[in-house]
């Protein structure tokens, strides 16, 4: 069983790969947070990117409310 799972688990990370791979994501050597979260996140998602799946995350400085006075 847990062979199985491994199997399964390294096929579904090859297919996030290729799905990021298509999506350029491997082309550019200047990568920033975002760009390097975004390809975590489509590898990770693996199969889920051909269903409609785009993982994107916004790093940087984070909008906080500001205190009341």
């Amino acid at each position: 069983m847990g062979r199985l799972i491994g199997t399964l688990l390294v096929v579904w990370l090859v297919i996030g790969g290729f799905a990021a791979w298509q999506r350029g994501y491997f082309d550019d050597t200047d990568t920033n947070c975002s760009e390097a979260s975004d390809t975590a996140l489509t590898v990770v998602a693996g199969p889920l990117n051909y269903t409609g799946v785009n993982p994107k995350i916004r790093c940087g400085k984070v909008d906080v409310p500001e205190p009341s006075k």
